[in-house]
């Protein structure tokens, strides 16, 4: 069955936060909602399918794992990234944000130094701080339109970390890392004992012209790295709250065991666990067919606001649904830029200023929607952007 990614959907008064919480985080209900990271489609049917058999039986009690999700998820990653997992690298969580919290006590002290590469997903910063770690900021640099680690850089801040999140691909930015950027991020973490937590949530989600490197099929059993994947972004079904880490090292693997039964999160959802196991199994075509929708809504963004928005310069993604869009030129401030976007073009996007460092002028734009939204919401700043001069 192929998928109709131009399907009207309402999402309001189901809880949706990217829909229902618009006047809480905007001010005003009256806002294009291109914002909270997930997507506006029908999940594939073969997930839904598999929720409606869990819900016919009438008892949703304690659960578990199932054998037959571990071997959906690592036939999975074989056959779609070339990445061999071993079942007993794998730990359940109950999302990447969590993992994060988790990761960041179970390998660093307090006042221990966690680098992050900003611009980058808010929760970079917050697991860091929320957990009294020390943050190391190692920003990314923009050059001719494409962003690069600085890794010179990140040599320096390693020498007093004990921990590097990476973002792989990137969030916001939509680097996909090359294979020659994920080695020297290995190599570096060799020569200072640093231990790599790489999120990969939105490694499938990948355009033609780049490939996705798994950091973790680069490394050798004596590096220190956790993976952390979920279906969540790749088939929205982030509301579900489920996720997996992968990690060889047994000692690595003891540690976030401790932190995490510390805070009983190994519980097992019974609609998390057939919505995971679904989409591995039974997701790939679906997921093919969402590429080439988002390719399509990517391309027509880039050549809109190329033929149309001249101040506002589309940094071209090679994966992700999120575009950055540097704003500069509209010589905003960043609390005129974010109050022009919600009252002037209403469109509700996520300010570059909350990604740290270097996401100053920018926004960040959703286009996990239907064409026509994306084609409503362009319009809207077009003539926003026109009355400005």
């Amino acid at each position: 069955m192929t998928a109709d990614f131009d399907q009207e959907l309402p999402r309001e008064h189901t809880g949706s936060v990217k829909f229902d919480a618009r006047q809480a985080v905007f001010g005003t209900d009256d806002v294009i909602p291109m914002w909270v990271a997930d997507m506006d489609f029908a999940v594939p049917e073969a997930i839904s399918r598999a929720l409606m058999m869990r819900a016919s039986h009438p008892v949703f009690g304690y659960s578990l794992f199932p054998d037959s999700l571990y071997e959906a998820m690592i036939r999975w990653f074989q056959t779609r990234q070339e990445w061999t997992i071993e079942r007993d690298w794998i730990l359940m969580a109950p999302g990447v944000v969590p993992s994060l919290h988790g990761a960041a006590m179970a390998f660093a002290g307090p006042g221990e130094g966690i680098i992050i590469q900003p611009p980058v997903y808010p929760p970079f910063f917050s697991s860091v701080k929320k957990t009294r770690r020390r943050l190391i900021e190692n920003p990314l640099v923009l050059e001719n339109g494409r962003y690069r680690m600085d890794l010179d850089h990140l040599e320096r801040c390693a020498a007093d970390a004990r921990v590097l999140f990476l973002c792989s691909p990137h969030n916001p930015v939509g680097r996909v890392w090359d294979r020659n950027e994920l080695e020297a991020v290995l190599a570096i973490a060799r020569r200072h004992d640093l231990t790599i937590v790489s999120d990969d949530v939105h490694c499938d989600l990948v355009y033609p012209g780049a490939t996705h490197t798994m950091l973790a099929g680069l490394a050798t059993a004596q590096d220190k790295l956790v993976t952390a994947v979920a279906p969540s972004k790749t088939f929205n079904i982030a509301g579900l709250g489920l996720s997996a880490l992968v990690v060889p090292d047994p000692t690595l693997r003891h540690g976030l065991k401790q932190v995490f039964e510390s805070m009983h999160m190994a519980q097992a959802n019974p609609f998390s666990v057939a919505a995971f196991e679904a989409a591995y199994r039974e997701g790939g075509p679906w997921l093919d067919e969402l590429l080439a929708y988002l390719q399509e809504n990517y391309r027509f963004a880039c050549d809109y606001l190329r033929d149309h928005v001249p101040q506002i310069e589309l940094i071209e993604p090679q994966g992700t649904y999120l575009l950055w869009l540097d704003c500069r030129k509209l010589g905003l401030a960043d609390d005129e830029l974010k109050a022009f976007f919600i009252q002037r073009a209403k469109v509700g996007m996520n300010p570059g200023s909350s990604f740290g460092e270097g996401g100053s002028g920018f926004m960040r734009m959703n286009i996990g929607t239907r064409r026509a939204v994306l084609v409503q919401a362009l319009d809207q700043i077009q003539r926003a952007v026109s009355a400005l001069r």
